[in-house]
């Protein structure tokens, strides 16, 4: 092999050498901007910044959102919180849940509800737990009220021939049932249980909007409304988006410069942290990209189950 031969080879093992060091120094890089950006944005620790917590779908109890709620008011470098809701509603409980822990968070700095779309409903009762609601003009809201619903086979039985016996300690015992229609007296258990429960949420919206029993109670009849309305009637506090937010949270002493940061559901087991760590360095190095792993959140999302009392707006209901 001549000399000339032998240079070419050191020099391409020399290249070779150059990119795996290269390689090794990008994949730490990842996996260090990758923890700085992850988990910085979970625990909110890595630089002062205002909050941002996505609520949208059916409102469940949901422990997870509830403690992230947590950590935000705990946090010293959340300096505030936006909680941008689009959502019809949802369980009472679950509603009920998150309106303590959005006033736990308020108890330490300020708080912003953003109706985005739609928040009726349970949804616009965890709105109520801001210091101050914007909505857009054409954002759906209201809805004031609770509901039970329940199956009722007992016509489908009798068609196909099946019946079903029961021995129980009280009549109202298993009631409402769906294979025999419900007594009187089981809907009145009902009722009363569902009129307390409206009676909740009716005092809670007139403390928190600062508005006379009796004025809630004629929008409290499951009327809908835009934000135009809702402004109207007093159940929001302005018109707006973003800009809108930042000029509230400035005169409560949170600059408008600091950046909003999303507090997202943490998911160490995601299939996608390389995309998350390579999307984290980009952004680090202040390239954006036009695809984002966000992109494809909610592709495997299941089903929702609710139990108990529900404040939901189900359109074309009664």
């Amino acid at each position: 092999m001549d000399q000339m031969a032998i240079a070419d080879r050191r020099q391409l093992r020399r290249k070779l050498s150059f990119w795996r060091v290269a390689a090794l120094i990008f994949l730490a890089a990842i996996g260090f901007v990758s923890y700085w950006a992850i988990a910085g944005e979970q625990s909110g620790s890595a630089v002062p910044h205002i909050a941002r917590v996505n609520i949208s779908g059916m409102i469940t109890d949901d422990r997870e959102l509830i403690e992230r709620l947590d950590r935000v008011a705990e946090s010293s470098q959340a300096k505030a919180l936006i909680v941008s809701i689009s959502s019809p509603g949802g369980t009472t409980y679950g509603g009920e849940r998150l309106y303590q822990a959005i006033r736990k968070v308020a108890e330490k700095k300020p708080v912003v509800s953003d109706i985005r779309t739609l928040a009726a409903s349970a949804g616009y009762m965890i709105a109520t737990a801001g210091d101050t609601i914007i909505a857009g003009e054409s954002s759906i809201t209201g809805s004031i009220g609770v509901i039970f619903q329940y199956p009722q086979a007992d016509e489908l039985m009798k068609k196909i021939g099946v019946s079903l016996e029961e021995i129980k300690s009280s009549p109202l015992k298993a009631e409402p049932s769906p294979f025999h229609p419900a007594s009187e007296e089981a809907k009145g258990m009902i009722r009363n249980m569902i009129m307390d429960s409206y009676g909740w949420f009716v005092d809670l919206v007139a403390e928190r909007r600062k508005l006379p029993r009796d004025e809630v109670l004629k929008l409290a009849d499951g009327t809908i409304f835009t934000g135009r309305q809702a402004l109207n009637v007093k159940l929001i506090d302005k018109l707006g988006g973003d800009d809108d937010i930042l000029d509230y949270l400035d005169t409560r002493d949170v600059s408008r410069d600091l950046p909003i940061v999303e507090w997202k559901k943490s998911d160490s087991s995601s299939s996608f942290w390389f995309a998350h760590a390579l999307t984290g360095l980009f952004r680090y190095l202040g390239v954006t990209l036009p695809i984002t792993p966000d992109a494809i959140d909610g592709w495997g999302s299941g089903k929702l189950f609710l139990d108990g009392l529900v404040s939901v707006w189900q359109v074309g209901k009664g």
